[in-house]
């Protein structure tokens, strides 16, 4: 259970929540230029575009979850469970593994536009990257600083939607997502105007009424809808620490509190991190659930012409500032 989303003001800014009951290890890596990347179904890329993102890495490969390389183009993938369909390899095709599809795209491409096209070259496959790691049911959102996409492999195929919204969360798949969106086209930041009873005085006793109505709930389809009410309403920003803190902001009202989403007995879906992409700097911020405190890496304080993967392991403990002291 994940929300990304897009925030293009000064800079251009890109994140998510992810969303899940336990850890998977992740961490922050720079993946150099001239890191060895291999794909099971061709040769490895020797010289590509730098990437920074976040990472589960297991026999020193990084097994992306989001990340920007050093043009600007993000990308991230979210769960989308019983709606995401990968083929067999194909002879004459160009076969990628589901768990190759970032780093191919992010590794060659500078733009949307270019990884649309070299998305129609490829065929997506059900290739698990080990027995105990088989693929993940997952949709992408992908992004550069002037336009978004939503990328879904179903049972017919790819499907490439234009995201204005620059907004992804779960099931169902996202053309069902922007219909529902139309059921809140009337909730507003402002005061709300009295239609029901124009000829009645009906006072408003209270600011923020012109988004009763917006849900409250942690479901994919109620996140989607908070996303996009705050998302499209939110003002341009002036320093970087601004826009930074607005988007984390933006992500707080779908981030996921333990106690709120039940998985099992005992268990429950809690943000495990949240990060904002300054995708135009190559900056990586983020906070996790035990530790609230904005962490930044900075892609181009590093040798980005290395040949060895960066590791950052994330920030768990809270840390928490006595003034007084």
């Amino acid at each position: 259970m994940c929300t990304a989303l897009t925030y293009r003001s000064r800079d251009f800014y890109f994140g998510r929540t992810l969303d899940y009951e336990h850890p998977h290890g992740e961490e922050v890596v720079i993946i150099p230029r001239s890191f060895p990347l291999p794909f099971r179904f061709g040769s490895p890329s020797l010289h590509h575009h730098a990437i920074i993102g976040m990472a589960r890495v297991e026999d020193g490969y990084p097994l992306l979850f989001d990340a920007v390389n050093e043009c600007g183009l993000a990308m991230a993938g979210l769960n989308f469970v019983g709606y995401a369909h990968y083929g067999l390899p194909t002879h004459g095709k160009e076969n990628v593994a589901q768990f190759e599809l970032i780093p191919k795209l992010l590794s060659v491409c500078t733009t949307v536009r270019e990884a649309v096209a070299l998305l129609h070259t490829i065929h997506l496959t059900n290739t698990p990257f080990s027995t105990a790691l088989p693929p993940a049911s997952l949709h992408w959102l992908l992004a550069d600083k002037t336009e978004t996409v939503t990328l879904e492999w179903l049972s017919d195929g790819l499907h490439i939607h234009p995201n204005p919204l620059g907004i992804l969360t779960n099931n169902p798949p996202f053309d069902v997502q922007m219909l529902h969106l139309a059921d809140f086209c009337a909730l507003s930041p402002g005061s709300p105007e009295n239609h029901l009873a124009p000829n009645i005085s009906l006072p408003l006793y209270s600011r923020g009424m012109g988004a009763l109505g917006l849900p409250g709930d942690w479901s994919s389809g109620s996140r989607f809808v908070r996303a996009a009410f705050l998302a499209s309403n939110a003002p341009d920003c002036q320093s970087e620490e601004e826009c930074v803190g607005q988007f984390f902001h933006l992500l707080d009202p779908v981030s996921q509190v333990r106690g709120a989403t039940q998985v099992s007995p005992g268990k429950y879906d809690i943000t495990q991190y949240t990060a904002c992409i300054n995708a135009t700097r190559g900056i990586y911020y983020y906070t996790t659930y035990q530790n609230r405190r904005i962490t930044a890496v900075d892609m181009h304080h590093e040798d980005l012409d290395g040949t060895a993967l960066l590791h950052y392991p994330l920030r768990h403990r809270e840390d928490i500032l006595l003034q007084n002291r």
